[in-house]
């Protein structure tokens, strides 16, 4: 029998291992190939990343739930995969010069012996550290308004509960338990350092704006992912995005506590623009300078998030990754001095 391991040790394992693993299901979908035979794409989650794999027709299906273990169609036994904590065996395979992970056993568990969330990852810093951070970065909005407005936002409207337990992402970063909080508190942190920067410099950078729209930049993600227990893309982001979800909610929230209309304007344009560029889903471009320092300071936050994630899955005989269609090259370990 093969020993289970973490998603980690199996992105380190090289062309043509087996391997075993045990997960919960962040994404189940059936799809059909070019001779109409059902194929399936399956990612599962454990605390130490999410890996793809395919699942072909001759792969095996079992249920092992109550201590029973007998075979299973996925497309008629009333099992519902996505959200739940299964075992996998599969081998590393490749396709088009591209490594890929196929799926060849895919045994149900338990769910009360095996609760999924048990296999839910979670943010890297713990959550009284980010609470603190993000508390102490409200309390340097100097602007009275604009200090109660934010304060208003995540502890009178009832929103931080939710959002400092909810992921930033469904895949690409900060897709985890305390994924928003960790990328909001990184953001400001480093969209202040940039604004402190530049005021050197005699741009005129309104730190107090920067600050809010950095924690508010991203509260639409709220209401476009879902964890269960994995993240998971809500209809609403599908069809709407978080960044029109976001604004939506944050007009609604700046009538209710009666916010002037020119920092509703101002922190409504970082919002809306903070992705940067339009095929990026920003509906308009950063225009202020605090709209492009947010749009910056998220942007890098992404990019490094994102690196560490793929060097961390990176078979440590390898400097370089595969080609990222998500940032359009390759990453690089690069050296250390």
């Amino acid at each position: 029998m093969i020993a289970s391991l973490s998603v980690k040790d199996i992105k380190q394992l090289a062309k043509n291992s087996e391997f075993s693993a045990m997960g919960v299901v962040s994404k189940f979908i059936r799809r059909k190939d070019r001779n109409n035979s059902s194929f399936w794409e399956m990612t599962l989650s454990d605390p130490s990343g999410d890996i793809d794999g395919k699942i072909w027709q001759a792969s095996s299906w079992r249920n092992t739930q109550g201590g029973d273990d007998f075979p299973i169609d996925p497309d008629n036994c009333g099992l519902k995969f996505e959200g739940a904590s299964v075992k996998v065996s599969g081998v590393v395979a490749e396709f088009r010069e591209q490594i890929q992970y196929n799926f060849t056993e895919i045994s149900y568990l338990d769910q009360d012996e095996y609760p999924p969330k048990m296999f839910a990852r979670h943010s890297p810093v713990k959550a009284e550290i980010l609470e603190d951070l993000f508390r102490k970065l409200i309390d340097q909005i100097s602007h009275a308004q604009l200090h109660d407005f934010v304060d208003a936002v995540f502890f009178k409207h009832g929103l931080w509960d939710k959002f400092k337990s909810w992921p930033a992402a469904v895949t690409l970063h900060h897709a985890y338990t305390g994924g928003l909080l960790e990328h909001s508190v990184s953001v400001a942190i480093g969209a202040m350092d940039l604004a402190r920067h530049y005021s050197v410099f005699r741009i005129p950078v309104n730190i107090n704006l920067v600050i809010a729209g950095s924690l508010l930049h991203d509260i639409g993600k709220l209401e476009a992912y879902t964890m269960n227990p994995a993240p998971q893309v809500t209809t609403a982001g599908t069809t709407a995005d978080h960044i029109a979800l976001g604004y939506a909610m944050f007009m609604k929230l700046a009538d209710a506590e009666s916010l002037d209309k020119d920092i509703a304007l101002a922190l409504g344009h970082i919002i809306t623009s903070h992705h940067g560029k339009r095929e990026y889903g920003s509906p308009v471009l950063p225009a202020t300078p605090e709209a492009f320092i947010v749009s910056a300071a998220d942007n890098v936050d992404f990019e490094l998030a994102y690196w560490k994630s793929q060097i961390d899955a990176l078979n440590p005989d390898n400097d370089i990754t595969d080609y990222l269609p998500a940032i359009d090259r390759r990453l690089w370990r690069g050296i250390r001095l």
